[in-house]
């Protein structure tokens, strides 16, 4: 499925300007639609189509990592006859958002589990161990670098916006009622903070009094459509790992910063001797030679040869928000 067999002129404008920036006023809707000249109502119905034919997962906040919650990306050691049905058990925990087949002989499923704190993530991950009776290994985030990415509608123009981290500030009782409520994306109305004040019992302008700062610490990376990759063209990626050996993790990882084609790059805690990568690049793009390309650009800029392994994603399991309520 590509974007210019299902998308209309609006909807791929709305692909392409609305990934963040989603106005906090009363009825953003209007101000998108007056921009756009058309009505709300057709703003409205364009998002509602894109999540229901999949290009889009939700309208909401993308929340950084271990901010407002906990999370970890974990690994699954099965066997690729069994990876169907383990990936189904594990898509079936709540706190799984992304659960990814990846081409590896020992570690085949890959997945992110989030939770309200770390106890949580931890109830997660032991259950999967015990419902798939499989090993599963944590990775949990030590540093990001890049971490957060949007998609064009013309992969050939590779319009990748990536922000910088920042600092982010104490998260709030209040914060994490308004985030987790959010998970599933805001409500599709005509006054979705409105409609969000009502559910928690707040003020609609406290609610986007508290979402102004979450994007503004940096809690919330952005807020907007978050759209599905291979919809838009981007139908190969793979997660390349690297070794640094002696190497700080930091030196090989600013190399790697100026390459527009890692969309995501973040250092994760090993487990060695079974893995003892570090530094994870993600890298997106139309083909599988496109992708290796880009690959044996990163390990060219990295220097002296060093350890890393490509793990190309082949099926998609599950792809959610965050999930911050306990």
């Amino acid at each position: 499925m590509t974007a210019d067999r299902i998308l209309s002129p609006l909807q791929a404008r709305l692909v392409d300007g609305l990934q963040r920036g989603f106005p906090l006023v009363a009825r953003p809707f209007e101000a998108i639609a007056a921009a756009e000249g058309v009505t709300p109502e057709a703003v409205i119905e364009s998002v509602r189509d894109l999540i229901g034919q999949g290009v889009a997962t939700r309208l909401g906040a993308v929340v950084r990592p271990n901010t407002a919650g906990a999370s970890t990306l974990a690994a699954l050691a099965c066997t690729p006859d069994e990876v169907e049905r383990v990936g189904r058990l594990v898509s079936a925990e709540a706190g799984v958002t992304h659960n990814y087949a990846r081409e590896h002989a020992t570690l085949p499923l890959w997945f992110v589990v989030t939770g309200a704190n770390r106890t949580a993530v931890e109830a997660t991950l032991r259950r999967i161990r015990v419902r798939t009776r499989q090993r599963v290994f944590s990775f949990p985030l030590e540093r990001e670098y890049r971490i957060d990415l949007g998609f064009g509608t013309d992969p050939g123009r590779r319009e990748l916006r990536c922000d910088p981290a920042r600092s982010a500030f104490a998260v709030l009782p209040i914060d994490r009622r308004i985030l987790a409520a959010i998970e599933n994306g805001l409500p599709l109305v005509a006054e979705p903070y409105g409609a969000l004040a009502e559910t928690l019992g707040l003020r609609p302008e406290a609610v986007r009094g508290r979402l102004a700062r979450l994007l503004l610490g940096g809690v919330v990376k952005r807020l907007g459509l978050v759209v599905r990759h291979r919809t838009l063209g981007f139908g190969s990626n793979a997660m390349v790992v690297f070794d640094p050996g002696d190497r700080p993790v930091d030196t090989l990882a600013q190399r790697f910063l100026p390459v527009p084609s890692v969309t995501l790059l973040y250092a994760r805690r090993p487990a060695p001797p079974v893995w003892p990568y570090r530094l994870y690049a993600m890298i997106h793009g139309r083909e599988r030679g496109e992708v290796l390309a880009e690959v044996d650009r990163l390990v060219a800029l990295a220097g002296p040869p060093l350890h890393y392994e490509v793990l190309f994603s082949t099926t998609c399991f599950k792809q959610t928000g965050a999930r911050l309520s306990a």
